[in-house]
């Protein structure tokens, strides 16, 4: 994952799952492992099914329109993509709200906002949006998760088969999976809450697999930024211990997945901070920055389908803590950080 500014990761977390039923039903009753541990069978079943989605979404050409949906919200998008040996191409198109084209090219992203005139360059592996499910090809995730097969519906015209991923505690939502049979390209996600009950959902209203996608057009377009201001975000690579953090005790599942700071602005005084956790599958986002009266009000909560956010005070800092996680564990996030040198 990379740094993103709270309401552009708000928005990608929204992207990356979404749309309610009023009722979902989890997988049928079967032996659970205890969390932290799971057999050799069902560490092979569940990676198997998530690296061939994982695969899937960065190897299939394909052009669709996905719709997403949280907390009564609703938009869409349009994506293009074409892999080229270990080329990667892929152009998303805002249909609602504020129009946005986003680029990628491998890890190089620009993203175009015509009402702004500005283009906005950066570094990611991936857009972190559907359909890509796996935030980290963690072998571990068995451990925290049991997967179940529950039959094949269609979707967009596609047959897929429907997996069940639910959580072995009560730290993480579950998911249901729609995979195309063929090749195991995500069609349909849906993030539970611990009853069961869908959070958010995502899903392809339309889809043409195996599309004619060009990647030197798209090259052609993503390049093309005459007439817009190009901004280029500095992002510095950093580790947390290295900048005097660290945890009372670690999140069970959750491992650190890479730490990020800006240049500090023209006030100076310390860089903004972001430190990136996931499990595989969720993934939880700390903020810090120095404490500001004038720009920080009081601690709160607030939820947005799957996606939780909680602001805090710590000593002469602003903690802003995101995750597509139950509000107990992002707790678990906020109240665990402190200060180690």
């Amino acid at each position: 994952m990379k740094l993103k500014n709270v309401r552009s990761l708000a928005l990608a977390g929204c992207a990356l799952l979404a749309l309610g039923y009023a009722a979902a039903q989890t997988a049928p009753a079967s032996t659970v492992s205890p969390a932290g541990s799971s057999t050799p069978a069902e560490s092979k079943s569940i990676n198997d099914w998530l690296m061939r989605m994982h695969e899937a979404s960065k190897k299939r050409a394909y052009i669709g329109t996905f719709v997403v949906s949280a907390g009564g919200a609703m938009s869409s998008s349009k994506i293009w993509h074409v892999c080229d040996g270990n080329q990667q191409m892929e152009r998303v198109d805002t249909l609602t709200g504020a129009p946005r084209s986003t680029f990628r090219h491998n890890d190089q992203v620009v993203t175009f906002m015509p009402e702004h005139k500005v283009a906005r360059s950066e570094k990611r592996e991936s857009l972190g949006m559907f359909p890509d499910l796996l935030r980290s090809t963690d072998s571990r995730i068995a451990d925290f998760y049991k997967a179940g097969k529950e039959g094949t519906e269609r979707v967009a015209g596609v047959d897929a088969e429907v997996i069940a991923l639910v959580p072995k505690d009560k730290m993480r939502f579950g998911y249901k999976v729609w995979a195309e049979r063929e090749k195991g390209l995500l069609v349909k996600l849906q993030t539970l809450d611990l009853d069961g009950k869908v959070l958010e959902e995502a899903a392809f209203s339309e889809l043409q697999l195996d599309a004619p996608v060009k990647m030197d057009k798209l090259l052609q377009m993503m390049k093309k930024t005459d007439g817009y201001k190009v901004e280029k975000p500095v992002l510095i690579k950093t580790t947390a211990s290295a900048e005097g953090w660290t945890f009372k005790s670690a999140i069970p599942g959750f491992k650190p997945m890479s730490c990020y700071k800006r240049p500090a602005g023209p006030d100076g005084g310390d860089e903004p901070l972001q430190w990136i956790f996931s499990d595989g599958l969720a993934s939880v986002s700390i903020f810090v920055e120095p404490f500001d009266a004038q720009r920080h009000a009081k601690p709160s909560t607030l939820s947005l389908g799957a996606t939780q956010t909680m602001t805090r005070q710590l000593d002469n800092y602003w903690l802003t803590v995101m995750g597509e996680v139950p509000l107990s564990t992002l707790k678990l996030f906020a109240n665990g950080l402190e200060r180690s040198k």
